[in-house]
């Protein structure tokens, strides 16, 4: 193989020329393969453009342990995520065979009102993630109920999504025991009570919006008939035991992530005590599954570990339940685990490379003054979101680049952090192949480029931050 050659930078339109390729191939997969495309498609089109811009480095000199080091470090990164994923994946599994997940949409379905129900989406979803700091854990939990209690009101899959997203990624943003917001206090320099109270400005009329939008919407929506619920509530009456208990399982995770319990110790709580559940109020549910007159041990472990592993089918003859009573297990986030693996890699090569850099510093030599340094870092941690594919990553390198411009500027440091979960934290959601896009889409069951539309808080994020530093709004100046 020919020697690399000595290292000269990338120039902007090499840079931009993987990230094209990407874009275009994800475009053609989503037209040919559809809701298929994150099977594989995408996953091969994020190696192809990362296999380009390894190329496009050699080129220019840098050696191909270097672009290795770099994937190796990311891939590294979000083993944290994969492993996330892998619980989560069991949590749902027996969530569904313990009734836990039906007696959340049995309740649901009478307590909530229809035509507020997308509001009240956001609401719960909202309180549930400041109250764990976690995004991903609302969404596995009290997400996947109201994805299952709104698609029975009728709704349509993607709007339930997007209020589901909105809610959950507010609570993340604002609540102090959240990953990310520490993460950008940290980066910018500023007290983290200091960053989440600033950050009020921008984010209360953000979901002000979202909240008063999805009013609308559901005002709209034609309430399904009493006999239709009647039918849907006597389905899953005849295949679980429903009973308010089975709540205390998923109150018992959120306590414990509360009280700053690990993750992964978390999720493991629940899922053990899912099986319990399923034991003792769904003794009738297994041994029908198991085809016996009598549970045995062999048979309720069987049912059990087959729930948390792979694929859960609960036999029903209403229409509407036949999906929300099937369930993958940790083998229906093999998928999503290929697809961040992938994207670790593009994101990997494209910094070993020094794309990323070349892009940004583009973009901060063409925006100036105040207003242009505030929409430099909003675009940065948009592009690192949809390159680099991980929502940390889109925090912590626009974070150090551009500590030193807010500093010399004269503004306080509370400018940045707020700028970085403006645009870095709610919208990797938004991108299909980073970690926040392909495990909500994954969770929910809704495609990216179908729910990203109504993840209107989201959207309307980034946009706010550069309203407000546009027009000088609560822009905060360190003191002389």
């Amino acid at each position: 193989m020919e020697k690399p050659q000595s290292r000269t930078p990338v120039n902007l339109l090499q840079a931009l020329v993987p990230l094209a390729l990407l874009i275009v191939l994800l475009y053609v997969n989503s037209r040919v393969f559809g809701d298929g495309a994150t099977s594989g498609p995408n996953q091969f089109a994020l190696i192809l453009a990362g296999l380009l811009a390894g190329w496009m480095g050699y080129r220019k000199g840098i050696s191909y342990d270097s672009m290795l080091e770099h994937v190796s470090q990311n891939i590294a990164q979000t083993s944290g995520a994969i492993m996330i994923l892998l619980f989560v994946g069991a949590l749902s599994g027996i969530w569904l065979l313990s009734g836990i997940i039906p007696t959340m949409i049995y309740y649901g379905l009478q307590l909530l009102n229809p035509q507020v129900f997308l509001a009240t989406a956001l609401v719960i979803a909202a309180v549930v993630s400041i109250t764990t700091g976690s995004s991903w854990n609302t969404t596995a939990t009290v997400g996947i109920a109201l994805m299952s209690i709104g698609k029975a009101m009728g709704y349509d899959a993607a709007m339930i999504a997007g209020a589901v997203i909105s809610g959950a990624y507010f609570g993340d943003k604002m609540s102090p025991l959240s990953d990310t917001t520490n993460l950008a206090s940290a980066v910018a320099g500023t007290d983290l009570f200091t960053h989440v109270r600033y950050m009020l400005y921008t984010t209360v009329p953000s979901i002000t919006l979202a909240f008063l939008i999805f009013l609308f919407l559901g005002w709209h929506h034609a309430e399904p008939s009493a006999g239709h619920y009647a039918a849907l509530l006597e389905a899953i009456r005849s295949s679980f035991n429903v009973s308010p208990w089975l709540f205390a399982v998923p109150l018992v995770v959120i306590v414990l992530i509360v009280l700053k319990t690990r993750p992964l110790v978390a999720l493991f709580a629940g899922i053990v005590l899912g099986a319990v559940a399923a034991l003792i109020f769904q003794r009738d549910l297994l041994t029908h599954l198991a085809g016996t007159a009598h549970l045995n041990l062999r048979d309720g472990y069987r049912l059990i570990t087959q729930s948390i592993v792979g694929e859960t089918s609960i036999p029903t003859d209403e229409p509407l339940l036949k999906d929300l009573f099937s369930g993958d297990g940790m083998t229906g986030m093999l998928s999503t685990i290929w697809l961040i693996i992938s994207a670790m890699f593009f994101g990997g090569v494209m910094e070993a490379v020094g794309a990323l850099k070349r892009i940004s510093l583009f973009l901060l030599q063409t925006l100036k003054g105040i207003f242009g340094l505030f929409a430099a870092t909003d675009l940065t941690c948009i592009l690192f979101n949809a390159t680099a594919s991980d929502q940390y990553l889109a925090i912590v390198v626009p974070g150090k680049m551009y500590k030193q411009a807010f500093d010399d500027a004269g503004l306080a440091p509370e400018n940045l952090s707020r700028t970085l979960e403006d645009s870095g934290t709610v919208t990797s959601v938004l991108i299909p192949w980073n970690t926040g896009g392909a495990y909500n889409s994954k969770m929910l069951g809704v495609p990216t480029q179908d729910y990203w539309m109504f993840a209107f808080f989201n959207l309307i994020s980034p946009v706010m931050t550069l309203i407000f530093a546009y027009f000088r709004i609560k822009i905060r100046f360190k003191k002389r």
